[in-house]
């Protein structure tokens, strides 16, 4: 009797669950939710419009094949858009959500953190003062399988969108396609995107130029990768050691007299070493002789914080993961990849690496709840869809990376095409210095300089996680808009 009432209780909880649980329902691509809100940036009353939604991905039938989620912000009572600019947003990864500079850089809403960016309680949003919708309307674009994106038909090659030159492809119609319903054509444009997002938004400079017939009048690069441009050899070994200068002096890990110069004063001095020193030494390799290798390993051994020991011990060369794990070794912690000003505790003291990413943790920890609650509860966008932080891309196709080429192509074919580079001093992944080195090689006649700027931040990856960084950094794309906006009548000319 009582295993009969057990299976009848199993039975009837089964039904309940299937009775109410909503069944699977097939993504519409071709969405919107539309909210208005009031918010106030730099002591300004700003009333805008948000738009979330999704947008198609069409194959060449004109069949729907994925649905792109973007949040469009657009300022209200702005009669006249032709000299307003027009702001797409992008993050990186490959296969991470716009998220990042949504919710913690230039969207209208901020999640909630401490001053220098660590997680804290009750989680969600709050108004962003800071934010450039004031002068600019922008729209947060999530990549297939990233934030709510997602392939429509499992029968459908998923290889047309994972790779440096597919990616930009399919994006580079969609963007077609979303300027064209938002009619945004006669606005100044301009493409963002933070680490892999810089690779695409430089390949997407030159696709949209040359396929799609869309000028730009800039590009801001947030801690940009490599761009394709090679780094091998002893260029590749020393590019880093002006970011390990940098965390190790946050760190307090240099000789007093370095410490006692500020964080500026200090960079120039270990960036003219790596140039004219450092690589010059790794290229003699096993040739250097032992005194000239002695004297290097001490000066290395000075800007980094590690020992002369270890660094002769790697032949004058030091990897970043051993570094994370080094620098602070005896002291019990670990520094973190993306920002070095994170630390992080590992089970084991020993080892050449940390064993997890001390910062990465940290931000997960506090954008997921914020994210999750920002869409559902702000800007009423209700799903059953996970919101990918990060999202399956893999494997990536990285065959043919032009980008950085691409770029310097589409500056040198459009003279109204500026660039701003954005790094954080203390971002091992994606370092300040290598962020230099891509704009002296992607120029190397020097024709194209006045077309670049550099603004470096006392942050990592996401500088923008830093309050003061976050205030400066967006003031830097204020200023960036206002330079690169020609004046009426100015014609995109060489003169």
């Amino acid at each position: 009797m009582k295993v009969m009432r057990r299976l009848f209780t199993l039975l009837w909880v089964c039904v309940a669950l299937t009775e109410t649980l909503p069944a699977q329902k097939a993504i519409n691509p071709d969405t919107v939710v539309v909210t208005k809100h009031l918010t106030t940036i730099k002591g300004q009353a700003i009333a805008y419009t948000a738009t979330t939604g999704m947008q198609p991905v069409w194959d060449s039938e004109g069949k729907a094949i994925a649905a792109v989620n973007y949040t469009y912000y657009e300022r209200d009572g702005i009669k006249n858009k032709d000299m307003r600019p027009f702001v797409i947003s992008f993050n990186g990864g490959p296969g991470s959500a716009s998220v990042w500079m949504q919710l913690g850089y230039t969207g209208p809403s901020l999640l909630k953190i401490d001053d220098e960016g660590y997680p804290i309680m009750p989680y969600g949003t709050e108004n962003n003062p800071y934010s450039i919708l004031d002068v600019a309307d922008i729209v947060y674009v999530n990549p297939v399988n990233t934030g709510y994106s997602r392939i429509l038909d499992k029968e459908t090659d998923s290889k047309q969108f994972f790779g440096v030159n597919e990616d930009v492809k399919y994006l580079a119609t969609w963007i077609n396609t979303f300027i064209t319903r938002v009619n945004r054509w006669t606005s100044p444009k301009y493409l963002i995107g933070e680490s892999y997002g810089t690779t695409r938004v430089s390949g997407l400079a030159l696709e949209l130029q040359a396929s799609h017939w869309l000028f730009f009048n800039g590009i801001v690069l947030v801690s940009p990768t490599t761009l394709g441009l090679r780094r091998e050899g002893p260029v590749g070994e020393a590019l880093t050691l002006p970011y390990m200068a940098a965390t190790a002096w946050y760190h307090k890990a240099l000789t007093s007299d370095l410490q006692q110069k500020d964080l500026l004063e200090i960079l120039p001095e270990v960036e003219k070493f790596t140039i004219e020193e450092y690589i010059p030494a790794l290229a003699w390799g096993g040739s250097l002789p032992a005194e000239r290798r002695k004297a290097i390993a001490a000066k290395v051994a000075r800007y980094s914080g590690i020992s002369e020991k270890a660094i002769l011990q790697r032949n004058l060369t030091l990897s970043v993961g051993f570094f994370w794990k080094e620098l602070l070794r005896d002291r019990g912690f670990t520094v973190g990849r993306l920002d070095s000003r994170y630390k992080g505790i590992d089970v084991s003291d020993g080892g050449e690496r940390p064993e997890y990413n001390a910062e990465m943790e940290s931000w997960v920890h506090s954008f997921t709840p914020a994210v999750n609650y920002y869409m559902r509860n702000v800007l009423n966008y209700k799903t059953d869809l996970q919101y990918n932080m990060f999202g399956a891309v893999r494997p990536w196709n990285q065959t043919g990376d032009n980008t950085g080429r691409n770029l310097m192509s589409a500056i040198a074919q459009n003279p109204y095409l500026n660039v701003l580079l954005q790094s954080g001093y203390y971002d091992g992944a994606c370092d300040y210095f290598n962020a230099k080195y891509n704009f002296w090689q992607m120029d190397k006649g020097g024709k194209f300089q006045d077309r670049f700027s550099f603004k470096g931040y006392r942050g990592g990856h996401m500088m923008y996680l830093r309050h003061e960084d976050l205030k400066q950094a967006n003031d830097d794309l204020r200023e960036f808009f206002k330079n690169t906006i020609p004046k009426e009548g100015e014609p995109a000319q060489y003169k």
